[in-house]
């Protein structure tokens, strides 16, 4: 690790020749992470997709200057030196950590990568000596200021009220089915499911300590499972659901969490004490549980309450009555 720390070259040692190579190879990264957003979000969100195809054809075109004012002063040949190679450079993030958040943090992310690009222009440009070279470099740092204005423009005239309101429904659609969905029917059936077999061993043997030690094995398992059942079941090709895999986190960590709550109690070592704490928690649980669907799901909140505290209620009930028998 160390050793390749110190094969970068810092900034500051950079010749004016190198500068201007860095910067056009930049340009070109930043122009293919660009082009990789709109076609990213073509489909789901046309208008911020063509947004990101103007901001493609603007980093061509400081690209093509910057490689003219290259072949003046050098020549044709350009080395290759990339962000990696330089010490103290900024980066960018991987693409693939980016293109699958939403299309807010996309957008965020494209004016982050504006203003390291602006920074990097006006470093550039107090370093050049030939007087062409720091017109170009201070110009370039005065357009890469002034994008997020043109950013801005560019969302006016493809983001016009309507398509951002259908685009942002859509986002928040998506964050439902990935996210929201899977959760809550995790954190339902970790918190239902789980009450049974925790109630009952609380009532059958008196003892937290064993109480904890089945509502931690129930939670932990009932979570894998179901992290597992719902990443497996469906890809989200077809279903537009997302990622398998974010939606099996969802889903297995919200049972556990579900399992959990009022397992936790049971740390305390007076029993009594331990199940009043318990029952509170339940009521807690299956409150908010209703109160998400009714939130999020739109679920009527009298249904709700019928479905999920009611049939919390009968599981709990069951567990005891079985624990006391």
């Amino acid at each position: 690790m160390f050793a390749f720390l110190g094969n970068r070259k810092p900034f500051s040692q950079l010749s004016e020749k190198e500068i201007l190579a860095l910067a056009i190879s930049s340009e070109e990264d930043d122009a293919r992470i660009y082009a990789s957003y709109a076609e990213r979000l073509r489909h789901d969100f046309p208008a911020t997709a063509a947004m990101f195809d103007d901001m493609v054809t603007e980093e061509d075109g400081h690209r093509r200057s910057l490689i003219a004012d290259f072949e003046r002063r050098f020549g044709n040949t350009i080395p290759l030196i990339r962000r990696e190679h330089v010490a103290g450079y900024y980066s960018r993030r991987p693409i693939w950590l980016v293109e699958n958040l939403g299309v807010d943090r996309i957008r965020q992310e494209a004016e982050r990568m504006e203003d390291d690009a602006r920074r990097f222009y006006t470093a550039a440009a107090g370093r050049a000596s030939d007087a062409g070279t720091r017109k170009l470099l201070g110009d370039l740092a005065l357009q890469e200021g002034g994008h997020l204005d043109r950013v801005a423009a560019s969302e006016a005239t493809h983001l016009t009220q309507d398509a951002r309101q259908d685009e942002d429904e859509r986002a928040r659609r998506q964050t439902l089915l990935t996210w929201v969905q899977p959760g809550l029917a995790g954190l339902m059936d970790g918190s239902v499911s789980t009450l049974a077999p925790i109630f009952a061993t609380a009532f059958a043997t008196q003892d937290p300590g064993t109480t904890f030690a089945v509502g931690l094995a129930a939670s932990v398992g009932a979570g894998i499972s179901m992290g597992f059942t719902e990443a497996i079941h469906d890809d989200g090709v077809i279903s537009g659901r997302g990622s398998p895999i974010k939606r099996g986190i969802a889903s297995g960590s919200m049972t556990a969490l579900g399992g959990l709550g009022h397992a936790l109690p049971y740390l305390i070592p007076y029993f009594w004490t331990a199940t009043a704490v318990a029952f509170v928690v339940v009521f807690i649980e299956l409150w908010a549980i209703a109160w998400i669907q009714n939130r999020f799901m739109e679920t009527p909140f009298l249904r709700s309450v019928t479905q999920v505290v009611l049939g919390g209620a009968l599981v709990l009930a069951a567990g005891i009555l079985i624990g006391s028998g």
